[in-house]
Parts: C-alpha cells; structure tokens; sequence
C-alpha cells in the first residue's frame, strides 16, 4: 500500500496532500494526559516503550494522520551522554549545565545506544502496530538547539548562555557540538535501522545566531549528520526544520542536502512556493493558535496554506507543535477540511 507521506517526500505530487502535526500526541489529548499520569516522571514516560508507543497510535485512531511521530523528547540525546535531565512542573526540562571543560569530561558516547535502547524499542512496537499506510517518521533536535540546553541547564528566551560559550571557549564549544553530531547520527541511524521511514532534524532556535555563526552552528552540523545517515541509508528522507530561519531557508536546504523542510508560521507563502517548494518538499506551516480558535477561520486559513502550495509537494503541518489548550474537536475538524481536500 503507498504511504502517501513517504510519496511526498520523495517528491512525488498526488491529489491529496498529506498531513501530521508536531505534537500530536500530547496534552490537549484526553486519553493522553490518562496514559501520562501513569508515569512518575517524563523521561520514565520516554523510555517506557509499550507507553510510548500508546501515545504516538492514539491521534492516529483518533484522526487518522498520514504520519505517526515517535513519542520521545530531544532531550534523550544528552541524557544518554550521560548528562543529568528531568522536567519539572512549572519549570519544564531541566538540566546539569555543561559549562567548562571539567562538566563537559562527564560526558560520553560510550553505551549512549545502551541508554537509549528503548527508543529504538517503541519504534520496533510502532512498526507492527501502524496502518500500512501509514508513514513512520523518527526525530532528534539539531546540535545547535540541544546545545542550548545543554549549556544553560534549561530553555531560555535568547540562548545566550550557548552563544557566549561559543564566542569566549570555541574550542570547547566545537568539541561539544561535535560530541552532539556523532549522537545524533547515531541516534537517527538507528531509529531508521529499527523502522522509521523517515527523520525529522528539529532546530527550534535557529533565529538566535548571526548569519556566519548559521553557518558554522546549524549548516555544518546538519549538513555532517545528514552525509552519516546517507552512509548507510541512502533512500530515507530526512526533513530539516530550521525554524525562523527566515532568509535563511534556501540556503539551509541547498547546504544541508536535507530532502524536505519545514516551514514555521512566519515563511511567507508565495516565498516559499518560489525559492523553497522550488527545491524539496515543503511542509507547514499553520499556526497552533489557530487551532485553538478553530471555527471558520481556521478552515480559511487551512484552504489558503493548501492553494498557495498546491503545485508543488506539499506536507500540512503546523508552524510549531499543538499547545495544550487545543481543542480536540477543532483538530477533528482541520483534519476532516485536510482529507477532503483535492488539487
């Protein structure tokens, strides 16, 4: 059976466009937040394959998505170098900063496939579970914005702590971002080596640095993780998602060799339908509030987002992932406007 997600991504044009969303398994699902209390804490939740893969299935019972996403957090990658991390209610993930060369020595690769291992478990236990049709997409953050949190022991608003490090000890930082690369090739490798169809690299902050520290930070890591995963696995896409990386765009997909990108709510269409669309696949770029306003505009704005990319291969998606306030029904209805609609 075609998986009409993978299709797209090959480049292919059918008279459907397919869609997932970021986050959609997650708070805003009642029968999540069920699955959820059952874990004491949300790294336990991650690397709990059999609950895992319960959350990644239930949107795709409840919707029916051309794309289920691996239920797991960027976090998983310092966590299995070694790096302490838990979240913390109110606070959100936490942890032990990595900020001179004695705290960055605790770190290693050495039995990171180990730690990990059940990662690779839940995409195993989604491979048998899934509709044929169904495309499997695996995922890990970009080096530069698991860097970010790495380096100050939490999220913040302009990273600074990760771009100081970077300017006052680039010895230390590139030793780092290096470590960063080799997990998160390895990390991808694997998770296609136990069945995913397709990786998603997520760069979340990739506005916050100056056009050459883009280069040096963003592009080249990207661009070394993308040439290790072809070693070994020449035909599985893999989307980029530089998100408001604005001008950037075009760049970072002729740099990074990336097979599709995604597109945050910012990227003007007609934009990127000329100097993006233009080279890969694209996939977006809704905003997650409108979906929590639901209603009429945001049927609008769905149809509006699927005209502007029609001629071209073209993934729905959203600018960012669902926040915990979305509407279920409102989801039900985007998806019911996505499945009717035809180029």
């Amino acid at each position: 059976m075609t998986k009409l997600l993978l299709n797209t991504l090959k480049g292919n044009l059918s008279d459907s466009v397919p869609f997932w969303f970021m986050r959609q398994a997650g708070r805003y699902l009642p029968e999540y937040r069920e699955v959820r209390s059952t874990c004491p804490s949300f790294m336990d939740f991650c690397y709990n394959p059999e609950k895992a893969c319960e959350v990644t299935l239930q949107p795709i019972r409840r919707y029916g998505m051309d794309g289920a996403i691996l239920f797991a957090d960027i976090l998983v990658v310092p966590d299995g170098l070694g790096q302490k991390v838990w979240f913390e209610t109110g606070k959100g993930p936490q942890l032990t900063p990595i900020i001179d060369q004695k705290t960055f020595s605790g770190l290693s690769l050495d039995g990171f496939d180990a730690k990990v291992s059940n990662v690779y478990q839940t995409l195993r236990l989604l491979k048998n579970s899934l509709p044929d049709d169904v495309t499997l997409l695996g995922f890990a953050g970009a080096p530069w914005t698991v860097l970010t949190y790495m380096i100050a022991g939490q999220g913040s608003k302009d990273h600074a702590a990760a771009r100081q490090l970077g300017y006052k000890n680039p010895y230390l930082f590139e030793s780092m971002l290096n470590m960063v690369v080799d997990a998160t090739a390895e990390y991808l490798i694997a998770q296609i080596d136990a069945g995913a169809d397709a990786v998603q690299i997520f760069d979340s902050w990739s506005a916050a640095i100056s056009e050459k520290k883009f280069q040096d930070w963003i592009i080249a890591p990207t661009r070394a993780i993308v040439d290790k995963i072809r070693k070994k696995h020449r035909e599985t896409p893999i989307i980029g998602f530089p998100r408001l990386a604005g001008a950037q765009y075009p760049n970072y997909v002729k740099s990074t060799g990336i097979d599709a990108v995604g597109l945050d709510t910012g990227v003007p269409l007609d934009w990127a339908k000329n100097y993006v669309q233009s080279l890969v696949p694209v996939q977006g770029n809704m905003d997650p509030h409108h979906v929590v306003a639901g209603g009429k505009s945001m049927v609008m704005e769905a149809n509006r987002i699927l005209e502007a990319l029609k001629d071209g291969p073209h993934i729905f998606n959203l600018g960012h992932g669902f926040v915990p306030e979305t509407p279920p029904e409102h989801v039900a209805l985007l998806c019911e406007t996505l499945k009717n609609f035809r180029r």
